[in-house]
């Protein structure tokens, strides 16, 4: 198990689709541990391995003092909506308030290559939509309203981490509001 390097906006790994996985072998399993390990000492609520370099349709997540993982999720949303606030890991500091479903069935299998499902709401909703987003090339300043997403794009640019590897500091501003996945 080991700490990586979280890729930061920009990073062209976190525009493209990620690949489905089709062996369920020990570097799938190192891949979770690993993903868990960085999440966890970031920290954040969630983790998608396109966030470490790597394109295959993998998450992490820890919410609510639950820790789990998803591999190649399908998801089934509530017509019912939340609005609240979210960060990520690959935009340190930043977080705005965005609009997703309130609950959410994800399907998909463990990292044995087993079947499961999840059901959440709230957090843990927010956080399976945001890191299937990441599977898909999306982050969630897309998600954003324009008037949110223009003043997004501009503290980007400002950033002093714009172009630059995420450090992984366990005392970083990512912790201070608990939403970054």
């Amino acid at each position: 198990m080991a700490v990586r390097p979280i890729r930061l906006f920009g990073d062209p790994v976190l525009r493209t689709q990620a690949e489905p996985v089709v062996d369920f072998d020990r570097e799938v399993q190192q891949l979770v541990n690993d993903l868990i390990d960085t999440m966890q000492a970031a920290p954040g609520a969630g983790l998608a391995a396109p966030q470490i370099g790597v394109s295959l349709r993998v998450f992490t997540y820890d919410v609510d003092d639950v820790v789990g993982h998803l591999i190649n999720p399908s998801l089934e949303l509530s017509e019912e909506e939340q609005f609240g606030p979210e960060g990520c890991l690959s935009l340190p500091g930043l977080e705005y308030d965005c609009r997703r479903a309130l609950r959410v069935v994800a399907h998909g299998f463990n990292m044995y290559g087993d079947p499961v499902a999840i059901e959440g709401s709230d957090r843990l909703a927010r956080a399976i939509q945001h890191e299937t987003d990441h599977l898909d090339g999306v982050l969630f300043i897309d998600k954003l309203d324009r008037e949110a997403r223009k003043a997004a794009m501009k503290v980007i640019r400002e950033a002093d981490w714009a172009g630059e590897e995420a450090p992984v500091i366990k005392d970083s501003p990512h912790a201070t509001f608990g939403h970054a996945f």
